[in-house]
């Protein structure tokens, strides 16, 4: 070929490259906008098929408050003041004066639920309702709006405070029940969308997609296994569902991470797995029976792990078997590290804990131990958790250098020492002459940060101090009779 052929071939093919490009990024970039097209309707597709069945909860109670300053919707707060104070901090429980006279007043709540199922009656239909227990507590009556502006009278069917689920009923059968999902099969970064009341408007939609799953040891409930997500959920969000592209249901919308009472990223919802769990036993029942097993637990740290030889995330260990518990009776020792129950994975307090609730009582359950670098396959006979039974609880976190010891405050703790649950951690007993004795510090105080840090579990309190040891020197903030302060504790 000569080469003023070549180089005319050459300048041809530049040339006609140049001519098909732009049609085919125009081409890239119409796909682009019509999936995202597509994304949008799927998004509203959902929308329109769940929202008919998610209500918006009104609550009325009666209630004590001593206060110096009012809401702006006082005097029937819109939200109510421990919703309030649920999402925004003991600094909106309202500000009293020491030995202030008591007002009763209405105390009006808010919160959002969904159908989850429907029965016809002879005489009349009803619709069933998931909500969280903290909406409707201590309620005196409740209302329940529906989409199309129906109002109705809600009963409750029944509430369960350790897992935060409350079950309603309503004389009305035209709502579709939504599609319950399986929640063990949801995956971080699938896309989830929220739908609730939050801040009393009605049926709000926020999409984003699961951060987490497998959240426990928040300190928010007794009973956790919480998916994070990035959808916001705000203050009148609880009780609402939070839905997959498909419109099924995989977990109930309960609680924020907020510095400043507002979204900032990062919800928490129930599984629906164990929120129907629960809801169904309420409804059979009339409580939850939960499973005993008589143990005390805790997690391997890395010296623990190092200690018996495995791996950091292989396991839980047993600190202590209760006597003549299910535990004992099945021969399981104190050291022993559980693998597995019920041929699933242990690798935390929390999951161990849900695992064993949810366990039926009088069921025979198979676990799998490490005792002695050897690995033993054991049946137990679950018992029944009273009030009187311990479970698998994560033992207190002593500090010697404080000289104080530390315990996650659940919800009898929190009743025994009148405290709230979920914000810092409960020092249960103090040494003499120790430095946080001389600092004045006693039982039933509750430590809310260690260097600005906030906590809500005795394990998240020992890391905070640990980043402290080498300073030899801790800023904490306390809170004690609904005063907090700041204490700054030195040790040699």
């Amino acid at each position: 070929m000569k080469k003023s052929q070549y180089t005319f071939n050459s300048v041809l093919l530049v040339f006609l490259s140049a001519l098909w490009l732009p049609p085919i990024q125009a081409k890239t970039q119409d796909n682009g906008i019509e999936n995202l097209r597509q994304t949008s309707k799927a998004f509203a597709s959902v929308a329109r098929s769940v929202s008919p069945s998610v209500v918006f909860i009104q609550v009325e109670s009666n209630g004590s408050t001593t206060r110096r300053f009012q809401f702006p919707f006082d005097d029937n707060d819109f939200f109510g003041n421990d919703l309030f104070e649920r999402f925004f901090g003991e600094r909106f429980r309202g500000f009293s004066a020491p030995n202030a006279p008591q007002k009763q007043r209405k105390v009006v709540g808010q919160g959002s639920g969904f159908v989850f199922l429907l029965k016809d009656g002879l005489l009349s239909d009803k619709s069933y309702i998931l909500t969280n227990n903290h909406v409707v507590q201590n309620a005196e009556s409740i209302k329940v709006i529906l989409q199309d502006k129906r109002e109705f009278t809600a009963k409750v069917v029944g509430t369960d405070p350790q897992s935060d689920v409350a079950v309603l009923e309503i004389n009305d059968s035209k709502l579709p029940a939504l599609n319950l999902g399986d929640s063990s099969a949801l995956e971080v970064g699938e896309w989830v969308i929220a739908i609730g009341n939050p801040f009393g408007l009605s049926h709000t939609l926020t999409v984003g997609v699961v951060s987490a799953t497998g959240r426990t040891s928040l300190g928010i409930n007794d009973y956790e296994d919480f998916i994070q997500t990035d959808a916001a959920i705000n203050p009148g969000n609880s009780g609402g569902p939070l839905v997959n592209l498909d419109g099924q249901v995989v977990g109930m919308n309960t609680a924020i991470f907020s510095r400043s009472g507002g979204y900032m990223g990062i919800g928490f919802a129930i599984p629906i797995n164990l929120a129907k769990s629960i809801g169904d036993q309420l409804m059979n029942n009339g409580e939850v029976r939960r499973g005993h097993l008589g143990v005390v637990v805790q997690e391997l740290s890395a010296d623990l792990a190092d200690s018996f030889d495995l791996q950091q995330n292989e396991g839980i260990l047993i600190s202590q078997v209760m006597e003549n518990s299910p535990a004992a009776k099945a021969e399981l020792h104190q050291g022993d590290v559980i693998i597995s129950y019920q041929q699933k994975p242990v690798t935390t307090v929390g999951g161990f804990r849900n695992l064993v609730a949810l366990s039926p009582p009088n069921s025979q359950q198979k676990l799998t131990v490490l005792r002695d670098g050897k690995r033993l396959n054991l049946t137990v006979t679950i018992g029944k958790l009273d009030k009187d039974s311990q479970l698998a609880q994560t033992p207190e976190q002593p500090s010697e250098e404080l000289g104080l010891t530390v315990q996650t405050i659940t919800s009898n703790l929190a009743q025994q020492y009148n405290v709230k649950q979920g914000r810092g951690v409960l020092v249960t007993s103090i040494k003499p002459d120790s430095v946080a004795a001389m600092a004045g510090i006693d039982a039933g105080t509750v430590i809310l940060q260690v260097d600005r840090e906030a906590i809500n579990s005795a394990q998240g309190f020992t890391r905070a101090l640990d980043k402290s040891s080498k300073d030899k020197s801790v800023l904490l903030l306390l809170l004690k009779n609904n005063v907090q302060r700041y204490l700054v504790l030195n040790w040699s």
